[in-house]
């Protein structure tokens, strides 16, 4: 086929999935169509969101199945951005499916229509790639029939994007597999020269078309509002989101953050919805569908709602608190203004954003002590350990060692059976010096993002420059170009409103009801449903340590190299009104505390000082029979029998009826889950756990 001939067939075939007579290709769309069509050769293409990135992979798609070649395996990191996809790939006639948690259903159904050719397009995410029935009975025929490989969101690929993803990893064995003939195309939005660099290395290609644009959007008017507190924040949001136009999305950083700033949005008349990884999938589809129909202001949402979600006339994104790179930022304000002349972004930065981003990346990056447990643990067992059979072993949470084992997996040490987890026996090092450039690295991109806050140059043309993109100028439309068009002013009524919404107090403590499994294999005479009669009921804490209003206090005092002290008097008053408001069937009779190791007197200063307001018999803190280090990294198993039999009640005059028992933080809950069985075996009728902080 000419080149002319294939621009023809290529136009058709893109105006059929846009709808329109009239459209044609954006700069770099063809180039990047004949590099995978023409030359059957591998492509990335780095091009703003918007652009138009999947109409290359769809167009293709429909001129290869059409000259003979088989289906396209499309790479994709979430279910939202797949259903869209498959909703373009109708309109161009492309006959697309997903596999994926969601559609199991369905597995049965796509695995026949695959082996009878009636599949163009195949969805995947990068973490089926390495589920055992996929990887060694489905993937080997598809790849030995693969018309086209896409990785969506390529940044994944590399070390230095900002998604440390190590399912992503594995698509570099899957090209390898791949013969040189097979078009590879990676595409993604977000990305500078280093990680260019290192996804074309990936795409194990000496020939890789690269097709990069400019990243300038003429559509968005970049701001900052930088307000003092979480109050003013929160009120500001409550007295102006109104004017902002259409609707959009509120990024928060946490889960806790966005579910507190929704509600507090909804108590003031604003339709609004929290959107977090905590959100059930079938409400996160209705919200999505919410905010796509315009029936809601905003979504308050984490980073949940990223990569792939579409609404081209989305108006406004608002970011309580700022991203911990300018790559991150990037991507989640270009959400804005893909089909609209203006769009405003704001960012309201937070004092406590960076400790916030040290603790997201500390829990992300693979540890070498950790990494050596587990293939010590897994070289050690006869077959096959389940993730939590291998936690009675190493003390590993459940979280993190999920992502360890990715990693392992992607390096070759550890491999995924049916029936759990093999050492490979192959040799393995862990690479310090690839991990400190990784950290080295986002210490640089969070500088980056303090120093965007503080700029006076355009803010659109700062973060170009931290993507490589040459062509950065001054926008003429931002704050710093064009002068501020968004007031800091707030109304008193909602500053009022949200004094009242951030000095909100009061959080459940949800009890534990199952013992942790093979605790038996550790010595322990435990297992299943905890007995109701040793059971703790559900408790309170003051606030989370993420919290938007008492956090902050909450921090202060648990921040690492905080010494102990009495409870301040602010703080007891506080949990006077989480206790008032508690709504008990039946009130406490006594009051006992946990014997704290770190904390003594903070924590028997606010027992006793709770038992002086409520005029109730401090009976004191529970015998520590013998010591139980706190684990601020440990699982569920390795910290139940730390604590087993660790507590003791036997000199504690335990009247029957409740008892408040009382301690300084809730993290596991295990420690309160132990203390209370120990308080009701003594004769406590119930046991209500009371604690200053809530760590989740």
């Amino acid at each position: 086929m000419t080149s002319g001939s294939l621009h023809d067939s290529a136009l058709v075939a893109l105006r059929q999935l846009v709808g329109r007579d009239d459209a044609t290709f954006h700069d770099g769309q063809f180039e990047a169509i004949e590099a995978l069509v023409g030359s059957r050769s591998r492509a990335l293409v780095v091009q703003r969101t918007g652009w138009g990135k999947s109409a290359v992979y769809f167009v293709s798609t429909k001129l290869l199945r059409d000259a003979g070649s088989g289906p396209t395996l499309l790479v994709s990191p979430l279910i939202a951005l797949m259903r869209d996809q498959i909703s373009a790939a109708e309109r161009a006639g492309v006959r697309a499916v997903a596999i994926n948690s969601t559609n199991q259903h369905e597995w049965d159904d796509v695995r026949g229509r695959l082996a009878a050719d009636d599949v163009d397009v195949l969805l995947v995410s990068p973490e089926r790639l390495n589920n055992p029935v996929f990887r060694d009975e489905q993937l080997p025929d598809l790849v030995g029939r693969i018309g086209m490989l896409v990785v969506d969101e390529a940044h994944c690929i590399s070390d230095w994007g900002h998604d440390f993803r190590p399912d992503y990893r594995r698509l570099r064995d899957l090209i390898a597999q791949m013969p040189q003939t097979v078009p590879v195309l990676a595409t993604t939005a977000t990305a500078n020269s280093r990680v260019v660099a290192d996804v074309v290395e990936q795409l194990g290609s000496e020939s890789v078309t690269t097709i990069r644009g400019p990243l300038a959007r003429d559509s968005l008017r970049l701001s900052v509002v930088d307000l003092p507190d979480s109050t003013d924040q929160l009120a500001w949001l409550l007295d102006h989101l109104a004017d902002l136009p259409g609707s959009g999305i509120i990024y928060t950083l946490t889960v806790s953050a966005a579910v507190d700033t929704a509600r507090a949005l909804r108590e003031r008349g604003h339709e609004v919805r929290a959107y977090t990884g905590q959100s059930d999938a079938d409400e996160r589809t209705e919200s999505e569908g919410l905010l796509k129909r315009n029936e809601v202001k905003a979504l308050v949402a984490t980073s949940a709602l990223g990569m792939g979600f579409d609404k081209p006339d989305l108006g406004f994104v608002v970011h309580l608190g700022a991203p911990s790179s300018p790559v991150a930022y990037y991507q989640q304000v270009g959400r804005a203004g893909r089909a609209t002349e203006s769009a405003d972004v704001v960012l309201l930065p937070r004092p406590e954003d960076p400790d916030i981003w040290h603790y997201f990346a500390t829990t992300s990056m693979p540890d070498q002590d950790r990494a050596e447990r587990v293939l010590r643990a897994l070289g050690e067992a006869p077959g096959p350990m389940s993730t939590a059979a291998l936690e009675t072993v190493v003390d590993i949470r459940r979280t993190r060692l999920e992502l360890l084992l990715k990693v392992l997996d992607v390096d070759g040490a550890v491999r995924r059976e049916r029936g759990g987890w093999t050492a490979t026996g192959a040799a393995w090092t862990y690479d310090a010096e690839r991990y400190e450039k990784i950290a080295a690295a986002r210490r640089a991109e969070q500088a980056d993002m303090l120093e965007y806050v503080r700029t006076s140059e355009c803010r659109m043309q700062f973060l170009q420059r931290r993507l490589d993109d040459d062509t950065a100028r001054p926008c003429g439309r931002c704050d710093n170009c064009a002068g501020s068009w968004l007031t800091s002013d707030v109304d008193g009524a909602a500053r009022q409103a949200a004094s009242a919404s951030v000095d909100r107090v009061g959080v459940e403590i949800e009890p534990r009801r199952q013992w942790p499994t093979g605790l038996d294999r550790m010595g322990v005479d435990l297992r299943g449903r905890i007995p109701a009669a040793e059971q703790a009921a559900p408790g309170r804490a003051l606030a989370r340590l993420t919290d938007l209003g008492w956090g902050g206090p909450l921090r202060e005092l648990f921040t690492a190299g905080a010494a102990d002290q009495q409870v301040p008097a602010r703080l007891l008053d506080a949990c006077v009104r989480v206790l008032a408001d508690w709504g008990w069937d039946e009130r406490p009779v006594a009051v006992a505390a946990v014997p704290s190791r770190t904390r003594p007197a903070l924590v028997g200063s606010l027992a006793q000082g709770i038992a002086r307001v409520g005029r109730l018999p401090f009976l004191g803190g529970l015998d520590l029979v013998r010591d139980a280090p706190p684990r601020p990294s440990g699982n569920s198993a390795f910290r139940v029998a730390d604590l087993h039999g660790a507590f003791s009640a036997a000199g504690l005059a335990v009247p029957e009826g409740p008892v408040l028992l009382v301690d300084d933080i809730a993290d596991s809950r295990w420690t309160l889950t132990v203390a209370a069985r120990e308080l009701r075996r003594a004769g406590a009728t119930a046991v209500l756990p009371f604690t200053l902080a809530l760590r989740a």
